[in-house]
């Protein structure tokens, strides 16, 4: 059974959206044993408790300074012996050394088909922003292994989605959560879960079928 800790930092649309596939099945071999969240405010957090599993705050402003809140963060996710971290909307940097001592086992959720609209300053409705000002046709949802980049990891799945004449970012960025993230999110735990995703030479390897 493969442990999951999710980070948080808002409203956690995407952590419910896990958790309803772990309900329905659609997550096998996997459980969410925390949520943490660097914003004691986070409703994510009581999503979590509804569901009977530990809620957490690791906030930066708890700690002297950013080295000390790194040192307790990874600490904190240490005690879960996670498998599998997934950031779903997590809005803090990842600590490099989080990052060596979970090489391929943290994941993230991006709202846009990398490597268009991502990296250093793109991130929530600035992304779709972005979309809209350049006039895109298509967006959509990436899922991605975390690297000491930003946005920069091996892609592990992606799913488009139009965008219309008259979309706002408000608007587009519900779409794309409706319709990419909240599917592709799960399916790509559900897959790791069930020993179905690899990292050859940088890039990810799916196995499909039931082998």
């Amino acid at each position: 059974m493969l442990r999951v800790v999710v980070l948080v930092s808002g409203g956690g649309t995407n952590l419910q959206a896990i958790l309803d596939a772990v309900s329905n099945k659609e997550i096998t071999n996997a459980e969410v044993v925390a949520v943490i969240s660097n914003n004691k405010n986070a409703y994510a957090l009581e999503r979590a408790k509804k569901a009977g599993i530990e809620a957490r705050c690791i906030s930066p402003k708890d700690y002297g300074d950013r080295e000390e809140f790194n040192r307790n963060l990874l600490g904190g996710i240490d005690e879960y012996k996670p498998d599998l971290i997934v950031l779903a909307g997590y809005l803090v940097v990842i600590p490099p050394e989080m990052i060596r001592v979970y090489k391929n086992k943290i994941i993230n959720i991006h709202p846009s088909l990398i490597p268009s609209f991502c990296g250093t300053g793109y991130y929530g409705l600035k992304v779709h922003e972005g979309a809209l000002k350049r006039g895109v046709k298509v967006s959509g949802a990436t899922v991605h292994f975390v690297d000491e980049g930003t946005d920069t990891g091996p892609i592990i799945l992606q799913k488009p989605v139009a965008v219309l004449d008259d979309d706002t970012p408000e608007i587009l960025q519900r779409r794309i959560m409706e319709e990419a993230e909240w599917k592709i999110m799960p399916k790509a735990i559900d897959l790791i879960a069930n020993g179905k995703v690899r990292v050859v030479d940088g890039k990810v390897k799916i196995t499909e079928g039931n082998d």
